[in-house]
């Protein structure tokens, strides 16, 4: 597709839709409090850090499915 044959945007449309940042807000405060609890719990922070981007990526596919 090239450029010329792309629709254009206004410039007031948003770069996301509302359920598109409703999924990524959950899964950013899922992934969040994972890595908390975990760092909590007495891990190191490189394996929080892991386990709560895991448990965001898990949520966006969770969420994407029930959220309509």
């Amino acid at each position: 597709m090239t450029r010329k044959d792309r629709p254009r945007r206004d410039a007031n449309d948003p770069l996301l839709s509302q359920r598109a940042a409703m999924v990524f807000l959950l899964a950013a405060l899922v992934g969040i409090g994972a890595a908390v609890l975990a760092a909590l719990a007495g891990n190191v922070w490189p394996l929080a850090v892991s386990v709560g981007s895991g448990a965001g990526a898990m949520a966006v596919m969770f969420f994407n499915q029930i959220i309509d």
